[in-house]
């Protein structure tokens, strides 16, 4: 049974991601940094498809240490992941909105790009060797709308590091995908999570009406799309940035 990796797994769509992919059969590894969250998704996912197949961590994705010593605790109880999805995303406001760029301090900066970027970093560095060896990988990292055109409520570094995944991803392309890894990423729209607020924000009605589809996105959407992108079909699959914002961005 294929392991699967999934930070920020505890709400929203990595926690649907867990769900959709321990439906299609597979053991899955997840980690976040709030306790209770993390206790309350392994109870439910536990419940649903037995606790056996499901390992879950308190981990902060700020400490490169703590990181790896979670993979490492992981290897010596399951077989080497086949999957890694990087999903945890920190995107700080003020009064709901973006923190203007020449107010942002280095060390807000720097935390933003701790967990968004530099954190996917490590959680790939964790794994590549093994996949490399075995000759088989998927890598999904979640990026955003904010990353990839002009950004209406997240702040720079939000955009900057969901950005910096896209280029992370490439340099995977570039020396992983002759040993059978692919890595690709996708960039959600507005979808309903903890992180957007309750959808009848003032924010998420405005982001509405830009929306075509005439409906925010749901976590079970992205969810779906990173099930067939670790498939093994998806191996043609590389490099791709999938955008998944019900019409909102459709570039050329």
């Amino acid at each position: 049974m294929p392991v699967a990796v999934i930070t920020g797994a505890s709400s929203g769509i990595g926690l649907a991601t867990a769900d959709a992919l321990l439906r299609a059969g597979y053991r899955v590894a997840f980690f976040s940094h709030q306790p209770e969250r993390v206790q309350a998704a392994a109870g439910a996912l536990s419940a649903s498809y037995g606790a056996e197949r499901i390992k879950s961590a308190v981990v902060d994705l700020r400490d490169p240490e703590a990181v790896r010593r979670f993979f490492g605790d992981l290897a010596a109880h399951w077989p080497t992941p086949s999957i890694l999805v990087c999903n945890a995303g920190y995107s700080p406001k003020r009064n709901g909105g973006r923190i203007p760029l020449a107010e942002i301090d280095l060390a807000g900066w720097e935390e933003v790009l701790g967990i968004n970027l530099t954190g996917a970093l490590v959680c790939c560095q964790c794994v590549l060797p093994a996949m490399a060896e075995r000759r088989y990988g998927r890598i999904v990292f979640i990026g955003s709308l904010a990353g990839r055109t002009m950004p209406r409520i997240a702040g720079a570094a939000y955009s900057a590091s969901k950005s910096g995944l896209a280029g992370l991803a490439r340099s995977i392309v570039s020396e992983y995908s002759r040993f059978g890894i692919t890595a690709n990423t996708i960039t959600p729209g507005r979808i309903v999570t903890d992180m957007t607020g309750p959808t009848d924000s003032l924010v998420n009605k405005e982001a509405l009406t830009r929306i075509p589809i005439g409906r925010l996105g749901r976590a079970e959407d992205i969810a779906r799309a990173i099930a067939f992108l670790v498939a093994p079909d998806a191996d043609f699959l590389n490099g791709a940035v999938l955008d998944i914002n019900g019409g909102e961005f459709t570039p050329p």
